[in-house]
This record gives C-alpha cells, structure tokens and sequence, in this order.
C-alpha cells in the first residue's frame, strides 16, 4: 500500500514537469519527517517486524507516548542520550509519572532520519531487538524531538497492559 501510494505521488509531482519544466523534489535526507510522521512510521515498523517474528501487534499507548514525547524532549534539552533521565529516573518511573504502570523495556535512538531507519538499525542491535520482539509486550508509546539543528531523538517505551 505503501509502495503505490509513494508511486501515486511520484506521478503527481513529475506531471507538472511535463508542462512546466523540472520540479526539484527533496530526497528523504533533505527533508525530516513530521514529528507525527516519524513517530507513526516508528509504531509501524515496530509492528511489521514483530508479526515477522510472530508476536501480536502492540498498540499505541497514550500514557507510553507521553513519556517518550517527554523523555526524547529531555534529551533534546540536556543534550544528553541517555536511558537515564532528569533527577536520575529510568524508563519505569517515567511511565509511571506519565500514568502507565507495567512498562517493561525501553529504546532510544539518534540522528536517525526515517521511522523505518531507526527500526531498522534497533533490529540490528541484539537488546532493542528483544524488546521489540518480546511477544510479553502488549502496548508502546514512541516520542521524537528534534534538536535545533533538525537532529531526531526517538524514544520508544513498551508495557504488558
């Protein structure tokens, strides 16, 4: 679905090209996704890579994402990359102040440019892998802030309820 809609697109964009000349088009490196954007593609990369290893889908937890959204801004702000966050909490007492009780892993990422990138390259890493194919995990919660230099910090954060 995907592929065709991104094919759609590409037509739509290059047609006016036919009549009016060259349209420059900004590639992926150009252009950052919306905070949204990445946080979506995030949550669908995570659940496309869990059904291949044969887990159920997580779904999106409102108090999970508010505690990503506020962990990856606190990074943002510190300058640190850390799972280690203000007044020394962890990714539980995050949650926790954020309204969910059961979270149970945590990921965190930089200066990756897509959802699909940073998914990608967690796949790649044997901890973020088990966190995101642990078939235990029932919900998650995905946070991006970007820094004033366009850089992306990505928390993703899972729970069992």
């Amino acid at each position: 679905m995907r592929k065709s809609f991104a094919r759609r697109l590409a037509l739509i964009v290059l047609l006016p090209a036919a009549f009016f000349g060259t349209v420059v088009v900004a590639s992926p490196a150009q252009a950052a996704p919306t905070t949204t954007q990445m946080q979506s593609d995030v949550v669908y990369w995570t659940n496309q890579n869990r059904v291949k290893a044969g887990c159920a889908k997580v779904r999106l937890d409102a108090n999970l994402a508010r505690s990503a959204r506020n962990h990856s801004a606190w990074m943002v702000k510190t300058g640190k990359f850390s799972h280690v966050g203000a007044s020394g909490s962890s990714f539980v007492t995050r949650a926790q102040r954020a309204g969910y009780t059961s979270a149970k892993s945590e990921n965190i990422a930089w200066g990756y440019r897509t959802g699909a990138e940073v998914v990608s390259a967690w796949m790649k890493s044997p901890g973020h892998r088990a966190n995101i194919v642990d078939c235990t995990a029932k919900a998650q919660g995905v946070g991006v802030s970007y820094s004033a230099n366009g850089t992306p910090f990505i928390t993703q954060e899972f729970g069992t309820k």
